[in-house]
C-alpha cells in the first residue's frame, strides 16, 4: 500500500514509519504542531523523514489545540509523575486529538492518491485515550468510508492497536529503527526527564523486551518506584 504516516517524533510513530518503509511504500510523513510543551518531538519526525528521504509536512493547528484548553500538554499543567496507565494521568488527554489529526491526514491522503493512513496508536493507551481504542479506530474507518465514498477507499492502518510498548521497542528494532533519535518526554526539557508517563512506559518497554534502552533519563530508575506503588 502507499501509506501516509502520522508521526509525532515519538518512539511508537517512528517504529511505525520504518515499518511501513520496509514492508509497504512510505508515501510521506505528516506531523501536527497543535502547541504541544514538548514541540521538540517534531525535530525527530523531521529526521525521520530525511532518513528514509520522504516527503515531511508539519501542520500547523496551534489555534485548535489553544481552544483544547485543560490538558497538561497544551496549558499551564504539571505534568505529573508516575506509570502511564494510571488515573492521574488522564490530565494528558487532549480532547479529541486523533480523530482531528486523522481527519486531517485522510484528506491529503485522498488528494494525493494514497491508499492508507498509518498511526502508531498501541495497547497501552488504551486506559488513558478514548481515541486510541480499537472501538473508535473501527468507528472512524466506518466515518471515513462515508466522507470520500465514491472519491477515495483509504485504510486506516494501525498495526501496534492491540500491542504494548514492548512490542513495538521489538518491531522497531526488526526494521532498524535509531531509538535514540526519537522523543516521548512530555515535558518538554533538554533530556527525557525519566518520571512522566511517557518516559516510564518508555523505560519499561525496554527492560521488558530486553533491548538496550539508549535514552539519555535524567532519572533513569525512577520507573522502578513507579511500578512499585502502581503493584502495591
Amino acid at each position: 500500500m502507499k501509506t501516509l504516516v502520522v508521526c509525532s517524533g515519538g518512539l511508537d510513530s517512528i517504529s511505525l514509519a520504518h515499518k511501513v518503509a520496509a514492508e509497504q511504500e512510505l508515501a510521506g510523513l505528516l506531523s501536527f504542531d497543535y502547541g504541544q510543551r514538548h514541540g521538540k518531538e517534531l525535530d525527530f519526525a523531521s529526521l525521520c523523514a530525511e532518513r528514509l528521504n520522504v516527503p515531511h509536512r508539519i501542520i500547523d493547528i496551534r489555534e485548535i489545540g489553544r481552544g483544547l484548553s485543560g490538558s497538561a500538554l497544551t496549558d499551564n499543567v504539571e505534568v505529573p509523575d508516575g506509570h502511564y496507565a494510571e488515573d492521574m494521568m488522564k490530565v494528558t488527554v487532549v480532547p479529541n486529538r486523533n480523530a482531528i489529526m486523522l481527519a486531517i491526514a485522510f484528506g491529503f491522503a485522498a488528494a494525493r492518491k494514497s491508499e492508507a493512513v498509518a498511526t502508531a496508536v498501541h495497547g497501552g493507551d488504551h486506559f488513558i485515550y478514548p481515541d486510541c481504542r480499537p472501538a473508535f479506530i473501527g468507528a472512524f474507518q466506518m466515518m471515513q468510508d462515508r466522507a470520500l465514498e465514491g472519491y477515495a477507499n483509504i485504510r486506516l492502518y494501525t498495526p501496534y492497536v492491540n500491542l504494548t510498548k514492548a512490542d513495538i521497542v521489538e518491531d522497531g528494532a526488526r526494521h532498524g529503527t535509531p531509538f535514540a533519535e526519537t522523543w516521548s518526554c512530555y515535558k518538554g526539557g533538554q533530556r527525557h526527564c525519566g518520571r512522566c508517563g511517557t518516559c516510564v512506559e518508555r523505560r519499561e518497554a525496554f527492560h521488558l523486551c530486553g533491548h538496550p534502552d539508549p535514552t539519555d533519563y535524567e532519572d533513569a530508575d525512577f520507573w522502578l518506584d513507579a511500578l512499585r506503588r502502581r503493584s502495591v
